[in-house]
């Protein structure tokens, strides 16, 4: 074993919030602390960053006119995204898909503007910027896990909308709405398995060895 490896327990902890973190949908209100807040977004701006741009923006939601006009956008969108589902439309319907209005808190997570400026890393793989910016929400997803806080990635929203709404730069872009605080248990499984939704599939199935789809 690496000596610079963590102790036994340590690691226990780390693979234990890798495995038990859940996208979260229902909450049970309450706070969050503001230096607890403050430590998960320090976790959050910890992320890597390709070329170390950190391109991630977070904005806090405080105003209760803004956390409704925010969960309306996510309303019309699920809307839309259940006519675009046909025939699952209405099982996507049923769906819990957000817990906008029962979150402590509300978080906004955004790409700067200006992220043109930013070449090394991206001259060929311009959207590891986005890849960036998901590393900070991981990170902010599995300090909240670990911290006994539930947290959902809400992605049903129309990010022009959003931005607008949000008097956001141009060139800047919306990509979570994130859903944070207490919660009265957390889901065994992921929810959309839970649901009958969806199966995860196994790592077996999506490693290959050396070619796209051969497997040792």
């Amino acid at each position: 074993m690496s000596e610079f490896a963590f102790t036994d327990e340590q690691r226990a902890g780390v693979y234990r919030a890798i495995s038990e973190r859940r996208d979260m949908r229902h909450f049970s209100g309450g706070e969050v602390a503001p230096e607890l807040l403050a430590r998960l977004l320090e976790a959050a701006h910890q992320a890597p960053s390709v070329g170390l741009m950190q391109p991630w923006r977070f904005v806090r939601i405080s105003r209760p006119e803004l956390r409704n006009a925010i969960a309306e956008l996510v309303e019309q969108e699920r809307h839309l995204t259940a006519a675009a589902l046909g025939e699952r439309g209405e099982a996507f319907m049923k769906l819990k898909v957000e817990g906008i209005h029962d979150c402590a808190e509300l978080l906004v997570v955004a790409l700067m503007d200006g992220r043109e400026t930013h070449v090394f890393g991206r001259r060929t793989l311009p959207e590891m910027d986005i890849a960036s910016a998901a590393c900070a929400i991981q990170n902010l997803w599995l300090a909240a896990r670990a911290e006994g806080l539930g947290m959902g990635w809400v992605s049903l929203f129309d990010p022009d909308a959003l931005a607008n709404l949000l008097q956001m730069p141009v060139g800047a872009k919306p990509v979570a709405v994130i859903c944070l605080g207490p919660v009265l248990e957390f889901y065994p499984a992921p929810m959309l398995k839970l649901e009958g939704w969806t199966e995860p599939r196994p790592l077996s199935e999506l490693l290959f060895e050396d070619f796209w789809g051969q497997q040792s």
